[in-house]
């Protein structure tokens, strides 16, 4: 959506919908949704309303940042819809969820989650290393709930699977000021040095779209 690093970035949070989570992790999305507000960028969101996912929405908002949310049709009745986004938009499936989102974001943001975000991670975090794009993938992990998966894949690295600069790709960190300042300096960085994209991959025609602004 941004085409400059000093302009408001389109941020894309991918996060919890479960409802049955910590208070620690809403806490989290929060500070992030906050965070996003005060830094004047913009908030790419699944579309839902509880959780992790309704937490970040409403920080942002509380901030005065705008929100766009993204939700497929057939969860628009057990996500409880973000009736108070500026820009809720309906897609026909879960993949056309996502690839629209991935279509609007100048960079990924990721929350720890269930399979639906690790789904959303390996996503964004595979086609940037196949150089489908070149946006920013960072990871705000506090609370170490994704320790056991970085092992995982530094074995798979080891083991010859993951191909040499992958594991590079993405940046971990603990704190939403980290967050940010990592997505801020990776999108200057990316413009300074330009990648090879393939455009239009992994995009598939949108279904519908819903504006409440």
């Amino acid at each position: 959506m941004s085409d400059r690093a000093g302009s408001a970035l389109a941020i894309c949070v991918f996060c919890a919908s479960a409802t049955q989570i910590g208070s620690g992790h809403l806490d989290v999305a929060a500070e992030v949704g906050r965070e996003l507000a005060r830094r004047g960028h913009v908030l790419i969101s699944g579309g839902g309303s509880v959780s992790a996912m309704g937490a970040v929405a409403r920080a942002a908002r509380g901030g005065g940042a705008r929100t766009v949310g993204v939700i497929p049709r057939a969860l628009v009745g057990s996500e409880v819809p973000d009736s108070e986004a500026d820009e809720l938009i309906v897609t026909v499936d879960m993949c056309t969820r996502k690839a629209e989102m991935m279509r609007l974001a100048d960079a990924f943001l990721i929350l720890p989650g269930g399979l639906g975000t690790l789904d959303e991670l390996l996503e964004v975090w595979t086609t940037r290393t196949l150089g489908l794009h070149a946006k920013p993938v960072v990871v705000l992990d506090p609370a170490g709930i994704f320790t056991p998966f970085r092992e995982f894949t530094a074995q798979l690295r080891m083991q010859g699977f993951v191909r040499p600069g992958a594991i590079e790709a993405i940046t971990w960190v603990t704190a939403a000021t980290a967050a940010f300042n990592a997505i801020e300096h990776g999108l200057a960085y990316a413009q300074a040095s330009p990648r090879r994209v393939q455009v239009g991959a992994r995009v598939p025609p949108m279904d519908s779209t819903i504006s409440t602004a």
